[in-house]
Order: C-alpha cells, then structure tokens, then sequence
C-alpha cells in the first residue's frame, strides 16, 4: 500500500494517573499506530506524549517500553516521525533521536504537506495572556535550572515534577465556550493577518476542535487520548479529525 498520509496525535500523557490506566492507554496507542503503520508516511506527535520527562546525561524515566518499541519499529521501515515538546515533556533532548529516529522539535514549525501550508505545534505559551506561565517556562527552560534539577535524586525530582504536572494538566482542560474566549484560536487569527497558511494545528487544550479563521484557514486542535481518542489525518490536502 502507498504510504502518502500524514497523521498527527497530542496529549498522551503515559503516566498518569496510575500504572494500570496508563499501560491500557499505552496499548490503545500502540494498536493504533499499527493500524495506521500501513499508509503512514509522516507521524506528527504534538507533545505531552509523556505526563513528564526529563532526560539525566545516564538516565530517563523507566517505563513506555510499548511505545517507544513501536516508534522504534516504525522509524526502522521508513515511517517519518516528528516530535514536538509540549509542557510536560519539554525537558527532551537526543535519548529519542539517538535511540529511535525522532525528529525532536522544541518550538513551532511551519510545514508543508500534500500543498498544504500548516503551523503545527503543541501550542502551549503561543498568544496574549497566560504570562505567569509564560515566565515558569522561561524558567525551566533556562540551562541553569536544568543544571540545577540534574543535581536532584531522580526519585525526589520526578516526584516533585507529577505533582506540578497535575496542576498544569487540570489548568489546560477548560471546556469551550467560544472564539473569541479561546487563546489559540486569537492567536491564530493575528498570525494569519501577517503570514496567511491553510492550517493551524495544535494540542494543548484536550478537546478536538476544527474553528474556521477565514476561507482559506483553519484552526485545528487534535484533543487528547486521555478522554477523547481523537487525531488528525491529512489526505490529498484535506484534514479531518477522527476518533479511534
């Protein structure tokens, strides 16, 4: 079969809230990337995948031997494979290039794809407001707070890391109310006055949602596969989200 689709999924967070939901979330994943394995040609994850990751120079965090298997068997026959980092796994460096062929992005990117013009991201920070978080991300991204986290017992670090991911996660499930209440979709808007494309599509906020912008654009955000299951798939230039 041709491989001439492009998929993209957010928000896994492998992890939470316990061992045994998390490895049946994992499964779920795992069975649909091999149903989609077959005319994937490029897999867009945009970011908290993992509900926290932090990468020592000698060790990562134990566990998503499921995934990052399956990852690994994609990249190996030829499947294309992008990783965006979102808040919760934002510390990523090279352990999932050097061990399994991702393509690590730690910003925003545009891209194009079956001519289609798409800013894709995991979308946290982007737009106005939000500015505490905005400045805890500045933080945590600084080389000397990663410095100083390295010097943590990994035991009393990610310990310390779930329960701040906790927080941020409950943070970012607010239901929909409209347009104009939705950050990303502003922030959208004002990017399309500077540089016009056909897609927005982010993660971020858990809920599947297709917002047009103008006539030529829209905004698209894939929702999580801790409620909804859902993705995107882009096929001949039109995108549609599904759920599994």
């Amino acid at each position: 079969m041709n491989k001439n689709k492009i998929y993209f999924a957010s928000d896994f967070h492998l992890g939470i809230p316990n061992l045994k939901e998390s490895h049946d979330r994992e499964k779920h994943i795992v069975r649909w990337l091999t149903l989609i394995e077959q005319d994937a040609k490029t897999i867009y994850l945009l970011g908290d995948i993992f509900d926290f990751w932090f990468e020592y120079k000698k060790v990562v965090p134990k566990g998503f031997v499921r995934l990052l298997g399956k990852l690994a068997s994609l990249t190996d026959n030829g499947t294309e494979i992008h990783l965006f980092t979102g808040n919760h796994d934002l510390w990523m460096k090279n352990y999932l290039t050097q061990e399994i062929g991702l393509v690590i992005h730690h910003k925003s990117k545009i891209v194009m794809q079956h001519g289609k013009k798409m800013l894709i991201g995991h979308g946290d920070g982007l737009g106005k407001g939000d500015y505490l978080y905005k400045l805890i991300k500045k933080v945590f991204t600084s080389k000397i707070c990663q410095w100083l986290f390295t010097r943590l017992h990994p035991n009393f670090a990610f310990s310390l890391a779930h329960a701040w991911s906790m927080s941020s996660r409950n943070k970012n499930k607010k239901e929909f109310i409209s347009k104009e209440k939705e950050m990303l979709f502003n922030y959208c808007k004002k990017q399309q006055e500077i540089n016009p494309i056909d897609f927005y599509i982010f993660g971020h906020r858990h809920i599947p949602l297709e917002l047009k912008i103008d006539h030529n654009a829209t905004y698209v955000n894939i929702g999580d596969w801790i409620t909804h299951n859902t993705y995107a798939v882009l096929e001949k230039g039109v995108l549609r989200i599904k759920k599994y």
